[in-house]
């Protein structure tokens, strides 16, 4: 019964970061270019008192024996880049990437990180930042002043024209082998770990990299129905949890009032 208590607490823990990782994906079902998290989980050791094949005697063996495991935990939280729906702005400054791939955003302390968010600006210099103002590298050039018309092509081709102005560069995309193994920084930034593998530059539109759509943003991945599903499958396993504490309890209740 005291087994049956930790086992169940275990449990209860477990659902209750199962329900903060799912709480989080529904805060951000409308942040540009979030990826939604799925808690994993393992069941913990095994207490073996009786191990499959133990002899039974007469040259018997147990076919399954006895062994009791001591709960669950919470093992993992893996992003899903799956591509989220993109949304028609007529923005020009705003960038999808339609499939695998991240840009290139330099922070101030040097380092690198990398974004899916595509609303870009333009900062008081032209430069190209992100809505916090982290400067985007993968290719992009400052925008000259008097530049009237930006056009961006699916394959990574601006082009800039204005008066006195006409000046066309090429943009860059980064994968990673494994992106699940990026380390989120918050601000929709993510950035390379061991994990995750050392990032991979290459042109929009080729060799498996995503495309780049001018005047769209790509939302969030996150569907409300299904989180809402996996909210209620995690608070019903929460409640079996707490029952399966309360009837320990009141079994080991019993048990301390037997009079002889």
């Amino acid at each position: 019964m005291i087994r049956a208590l930790y086992s169940a607490a275990t449990g209860m823990q477990a659902q209750q970061k199962n329900l903060e990782v799912i709480a989080n994906n529904l805060a951000n079902v409308n942040t540009t270019g979030f990826k939604r998290s799925r808690a994993e989980f393992q069941d913990l050791l095994y207490q073996s008192e009786k191990p499959p094949g133990a002899d039974q005697g007469n040259g018997n063996l147990s076919p399954s024996g006895v062994q009791i495991g001591h709960g669950s935990r919470l093992v993992s939280t893996t992003k899903l880049f799956t591509t989220g729906e993109l949304t028609n702005t007529g923005d020009k400054f705003n960038v999808a990437i339609t499939g695998d791939g991240f840009f290139e955003v330099n922070l101030p302390d040097g380092s690198k990180a990398y974004t899916r968010d595509g609303a870009l600006k333009l900062d008081s210099t032209g430069n190209w930042v992100t809505t916090d103002g982290g400067k985007l590298g993968s290719g992009f050039q400052a925008v000259p002043p008097g530049t009237t018309d930006i056009n961006i092509s699916a394959d990574g081709n601006v082009t800039l024209k204005g008066p006195g102005v006409e000046q066309t560069f090429k943009l860059q995309l980064f994968r990673f082998a494994n992106p699940a193994g990026l380390t989120p920084l918050g601000g929709n930034l993510y950035r390379e770990g061991l994990a995750s593998g050392q990032a991979e530059g290459g042109d929009p539109n080729a060799n498996g990299f995503g495309g780049l759509a001018q005047g769209f943003l790509e939302m969030s991945n996150v569907k409300v129905v299904d989180e809402m599903v996996n909210m209620i499958v995690a608070q019903r396993a929460y409640e079996v949890n707490s029952k399966a504490v309360q009837s320990s309890d009141e079994m080991m209740g019993m048990a301390n009032s037997l009079r002889r």
